[in-house]
């Protein structure tokens, strides 16, 4: 599922909502996690799973084309842990 599919769901199943607010409610959850990874935060969404930030040191790693060394800066990463009920769902267990 994309954004926009996401986006035509949620208005479908809310007659009483636009499409153009669905998109601003769907659009400000995202820049609110966004931000809230930006500055460290965790963020976790209950029964469907937790977004966090890792930090990956440096290294030197391999071109894969020429197979020569290449040196790998640190960077951090966002990281997604599934919650029970996602994992559970998933699995078939609901």
């Amino acid at each position: 599922m994309i954004r926009s599919e996401l986006i035509q769901k949620i208005a479908d199943e809310n007659p009483h909502l636009t499409q153009r607010h669905v998109e601003r409610i769907v659009n400000t959850v995202f820049e609110e996690i966004i931000e809230a990874l930006a500055k460290g935060d965790r963020v976790e969404l209950r029964g469907f799973g937790a977004f966090s930030v890792k930090s990956r040191d440096a290294r030197v790693g391999r071109n894969p084309r020429t197979g020569e060394a290449v040196e790998v800066e640190d960077k951090k990463v966002p990281f997604f842990k599934t919650g029970k009920l996602l994992r559970d769902r998933l699995n078939g267990k609901a």
